[in-house]
């Protein structure tokens, strides 16, 4: 058996089975990924592949066990040449991180900013996607963190740690009759047509649930994981928004007024996941404690 086998079936995983897809991420040509397959499924004795004619169409229940365990052997083979490198120059490196809109536009910048000054060697790599997708990436490797509000604590092979907390605030054009009120109620917002994110992005569950415990149901007329994208449609006048507190911004934001909602809603906590067997470089974990340290000077750390 051999990586480039092991690597293969997880290229083919992640590409809907298709061995021309796969070949194209692992830079190979098409043939030399059907033999590893092949081999793999030779050496092993047992069938790996699910098939519809010649079409790899997904995996045998054999196969997902392979495929659990062919990720794990190279994420410890991720760990052993982290380990080296570590001892060779410890300051240089790449730092992944997969996080979603918010987190990159409105938390991570300071962040990023003071780890950048600290470890100039170390590239970071950016890349976005939902919370689920977040966790299949670190689950995967493909990231070393996931920053997100959902779904990373869900995973038992995952650590999440606590970094920060927000909550919701309301924004408006400043003439908006929902801004008489000094304090605002869950039913003058349910009076109004809403803006918001969309299922499973920062906090919009949680706001389901508040709205649904006081048997209210509010008028949500447009949704997006794009916090840009809400205030855009408020300017236009759709609907008052409801956004994260920390992607106000003030000085930006001066067209539209805002009213705190943390009175209605519960508290929210972002998180940093990676897999629980990953050995992490000085520079990953001192990340891990700007992350914490920038939070708590902004009053925003987790409690």
């Amino acid at each position: 058996m051999e990586f480039r086998q092991l690597n293969s079936l997880i290229a083919l995983a992640e590409n809907g089975f298709s061995v021309s897809r796969a070949a194209q991420k692992l830079h190979l040509v098409q043939p030399a990924v059907s033999q590893h397959l092949k081999q793999l499924e030779q050496e092993l004795g047992t069938r790996l592949f699910r098939r519809n004619g010649k079409r790899l169409t997904g995996l045998t229940e054999s196969g997902e066990r392979v495929l659990h365990y062919a990720r794990n052997i190279l994420t410890d083979t991720s760990n052993i040449l982290a380990v080296g490198q570590e001892h060779v120059s410890e300051e240089k490196g790449i730092l992944r991180i997969g996080t979603t809109h918010t987190q990159a536009r409105y938390v991570l910048p300071p962040i990023v900013r003071h780890f950048s000054e600290a470890y100039p060697a170390v590239e970071l790599q950016m890349l976005e996607g939902t919370p689920r997708e977040l966790v299949d990436m670190a689950q995967e490797n493909k990231v070393d963190f996931a920053i997100c509000t959902e779904a990373l604590g869900e995973h038992p092979a995952l650590l999440a740690i606590p970094c920060n907390r927000w909550n919701r605030c309301l924004i408006a054009p400043k003439a908006h009759p929902v801004l008489a009120q000094k304090r605002v109620t869950l039913k003058a917002l349910c009076r109004h047509p809403i803006i918001t994110y969309v299922a499973g992005f920062t906090g919009r569950d949680h706001l389901n649930e508040t709205f649904g415990k006081e048997d209210l149901i509010p008028h949500v007329v447009l949704s997006a994981t794009d916090t840009d994208v809400i205030k855009t449609y408020v300017r236009e006048g759709m609907g008052i928004g409801i956004i994260a507190d920390l992607a106000y911004e003030r000085e930006k934001d001066i067209d539209l007024a805002m009213r705190d909602l943390s009175h209605l809603f519960p508290w929210e906590v972002t998180k940093i996941g990676y897999r629980k067997d990953k050995y992490l470089r000085a520079y990953q974990k001192r990340f891990i404690e700007f992350f914490q340290e920038i939070s708590a000077r902004m009053g925003q750390a987790a409690v």
